[in-house]
């Protein structure tokens, strides 16, 4: 190559290169992300990228002040101490039932019919010969009271030689004989009587009457069946109802026989029906079973209640808290409370952590009395309401949260 032609040849600068567009981007990408780091930014400070906070909760719920005041808990079931299993005391097929489930009787309230033809018969014609021994008595009595006039009659005269000795003999003895004759007619109207009334008690044992004042809890025959008093018969029934009475419900828990010592005789309780949550009742012991159960180690404690409830029923399950002492009518009322550990103080003026989705807010409160690890609410909070339990140091007003898992 000639010397000339080297000489003319030279590199170009590098901006040449750079083409004018590429030079334009630089600003754009620096822009988005300064737009990106105040984004971030403006999240963290929102709370959006904080981590959620694990916290416990608990529930603000109504709350008894004999809960506080237990010294020891028991469960059972409600048990009627009168009930009965009615059946009939002669076999024979049931014709009548006046009763149902639920139905109030009274003591001597017929509650179900046997059939009784044929008893009724017999009553009928025992009482027919009732009226017959009667009538053969006045016979027999009208007879002695002409023996009698006769043989008065007859002494007289045969004090004045006026008749024989025969004669007044033979009118003795006539009186005798109807005097007799009325004492047999007096036995046989007794034993007429006395099998009247056996035909009357064999009628009435058909007629199934209430034994004392109760309710009907279930019909264990119908109209149609055979009921035998021992029902070994093929497809008989033994009771046709069974009953009991509503009054002497009372509640039999079983409590363990190392704390039977702090129960006794007339110690004032409170009783919870698992049926009637809302509800508490007063209760005292009414005895305690002089028996263990060796196989729970436990003793029988009969709870009589001192308040009635239409709505109670055999068998309805109850928790029982043995109380030191009565309530006061204020104490039986429930109270709104939540946790003590779930209230802060600050400034003197107490507040809880309230729940709302997965946030908490700074919800001031007031406070009433302190019934134990329980304090309570007289405003701020509803009943339902969720609120923090022991909330953390770094837990503040608007923090998100997740509820641990327990």
């Amino acid at each position: 190559m000639p010397a000339e032609d080297i000489a003319k040849l030279k590199i170009e600068k590098t901006e040449k290169l750079i083409t004018p567009g590429r030079r334009r981007k630089k600003p754009f990408v620096i822009a988005v992300l300064v737009l990106l780091v105040l984004a971030a930014g403006g999240l963290y400070f929102g709370g959006i990228l904080v981590p959620a906070v694990s916290v416990d909760v608990t529930t603000v719920s109504p709350f008894y002040p004999s809960q506080s005041m237990s010294l020891l808990n028991a469960s059972g079931y409600i048990v009627a101490q009168r009930k009965a299993a009615v059946a009939s005391k002669v076999t024979g097929t049931l014709v009548a039932l006046m009763v149902e489930e639920g139905s109030k009787i009274k003591k001597g309230d017929v509650i179900a019919r046997m059939e009784n033809i044929d008893v009724s018969a017999v009553r009928d014609q025992v009482a027919a010969n009732l009226n017959t021994a009667r009538a053969a008595l006045e016979q027999a009595r009208a007879d002695r009271d002409n023996a009698q006039k006769e043989y008065e009659r007859y002494k007289q005269l045969v004090a004045r030689d006026y008749v024989s000795r025969s004669d007044y003999e033979v009118t003795e003895t006539r009186y005798r004989k109807a005097v007799d004759g009325v004492k047999a007619s007096e036995a046989a109207v007794h034993a007429a009587e006395a099998a009247l009334q056996n035909a009357e008690a064999s009628l009435d044992y058909t007629l199934i009457r209430a034994p004392f004042d109760a309710i009907v809890l279930t019909k264990n025959a119908d109209i149609g069946d055979i009921v035998t008093p021992i029902g070994a018969a093929a497809n008989s029934k033994a009771a046709v109802v069974t009953i009991a009475d509503m009054d002497s419900l009372q509640v039999e828990v079983d409590v363990s026989e190392t704390s039977i010592t702090t129960i006794r005789v007339g110690q004032p309780c409170d009783i919870q029906l698992d049926a009637l949550p809302d509800t508490r009742f007063r209760g005292e012991v009414h005895t305690i079973v002089p028996t263990v159960d060796r196989t729970k180690a436990t003793v029988l404690v009969k709870v009589r209640f001192l308040d009635k409830d239409r709505r109670m029923l055999p068998d309805m399950s109850a928790k029982v808290s043995f109380l030191p002492r009565r309530l006061a009518p204020e104490e039986m009322k429930p109270r709104l409370a939540a946790a003590r550990s779930a209230l802060l103080d600050r400034n003197g003026k107490p507040f809880a952590y309230l729940l709302q989705e997965n946030r908490v807010r700074q919800t001031p409160v007031q406070v009433g009395k302190t019934f134990g690890d329980m304090v309570e609410i007289l405003s701020g909070l509803k009943a339902g309401d969720r609120i923090v339990v022991k909330p953390p140091k770094d837990l503040k007003d608007g923090s998100r949260i997740k509820v641990a898992e327990r």
